[in-house]
């Protein structure tokens, strides 16, 4: 894996959105990712983006905390997936959930600009389920679903990493789960209704595309408690070689990441079919496997990421590791998220968040270079 030639050096910035409130774990890892990449294709770090600033020599390359709109990235002078780490896509609710289930019915409520073909071009690579904007119509969604598959998760499209998913495995809990959800925030955003799995697997499928260079991998997630006993995200293992998502066939262990890895390499052809104007430079898709309660072997993309994720600090590792001269061809590298207030980082982390007295959120993250898979020549 080489560098691009005659690439000029380009300033990494970091972008703030202001889209959504940020903890500081978050908004550290985001300028750790970016420093780290800085460093690995020797670029500059930069800081945070400043609009009032002079463009630096050579361009700037910008790690935003969100997927950003077509009309944020010309505002921004984003061309293409060469001026980001992220994604960009015409309409907000196209970088959340939402764009994996079809809506309950032809009439129901969406957003402008809603495609109603990328159902059809998802064929079977989600999982059985609904996106709705209307909280009236979640119901007998969420009941028709119910009669389908059992027990079902329902899912505000905004949420991340976890929080705010709740259960309903009948239709009184259907219905006490949806009292608690605030309206405008259901038609503002959407809410996801879909099957809830037992026994379940969720694989990391993913590609960074950057400075003309590719990598993917393949791998999966864990959960953790958190301090309220509440099951989150807690890391990911993946193995990383150079190359686009095709690349990822021989490093499939068994049927199952191999059926993740063709759902997700559909469900990225989809988006890009469905909606114009889509482009990112980070693609992550998360795959769940499991059984339904009627014990019915289920697999489907859960949702996507084209914005900084848990995934993005290992990305970059794996990406310093691969320009290395005689890197193997395959990596392993994984990355962690403690709640543990006695929690140490092992020997050879790199440590990119760590706060013990954290109100929220995790006290610390780090990614680590586990070894390689094979042998250059």
């Amino acid at each position: 894996m080489a560098t691009r030639a005659g690439s000029p050096p380009r300033t990494v910035l970091v972008l703030r959105t202001g889209s959504q409130p940020r903890e500081d774990h978050e908004r550290t890892t985001q300028e750790w990712v970016a420093r780290r990449l800085a460093e690995a294709l020797g670029w500059r770090y930069g800081g945070a983006f400043d609009p009032q600033r002079r463009p630096p020599p050579g361009g700037c390359y910008l790690v935003p905390d969100e997927t950003l709109t077509c009309a944020q990235a010309r505002h921004l002078g984003i061309r293409d997936e060469d001026d980001l780490f992220g994604g960009v896509v015409p309409h907000p609710f196209v970088a959340s959930k939402v764009i994996t289930h079809p809506l309950p019915g032809a009439d129901a409520a969406a957003p402008p600009g809603w495609e109603a073909s990328m159902a059809a071009h998802l064929e079977d690579a989600g999982l059985p389920g609904f996106s709705v904007f209307d909280p009236a119509a979640a119901g007998r969604a969420g009941r028709t679903l119910l009669a389908q598959v059992g027990p079902i998760r329902i899912k505000p499209a905004q949420a991340r990493g976890g929080p705010g998913q709740c259960r309903g495995a009948d239709a009184e809990a259907l219905r006490a789960a949806l009292a608690t959800l605030d309206p405008a925030c259901v038609r503002a955003h959407g809410l996801v209704l879909e099957p809830d799995l037992a026994q379940a697997t969720t694989c990391s499928v993913g590609e960074i595309r950057v400075a003309g260079l590719r990598l993917s991998y393949l791998g999966t997630q864990c959960q953790v408690a958190d301090r309220d006993g509440a099951e989150v995200y807690g890391g990911s293992r993946l193995r990383v070689v150079a190359g686009g998502l095709d690349a990822l066939e021989p490093l499939a262990r068994d049927p199952a990441e191999r059926q993740a890895l063709r759902h997700a390499r559909r469900y990225d052809a989809a988006v890009q079919a469905a909606y114009p104007g889509f482009f990112a430079s980070r693609r992550n898709y998360d795959v769940i496997v499991g059984t339904d309660a009627a014990g019915q072997r289920r697999c489907g993309v859960l949702e996507q990421s084209w914005r900084l994720g848990g995934a993005s600090p290992a990305e970059v590792v794996a990406l310093a590791a691969l320009l290395r001269p005689g890197a193997a061809p395959v990596l392993e590298v994984s990355c962690h998220e403690s709640h543990a207030p006695d929690h140490g980082p092992p020997p050879g982390a790199e440590v990119h968040y760590r706060a013990a007295g954290a109100a929220r959120g995790p006290l610390l993250k780090y990614v680590m270079v586990e070894g390689s898979l094979g042998h250059t020549d």
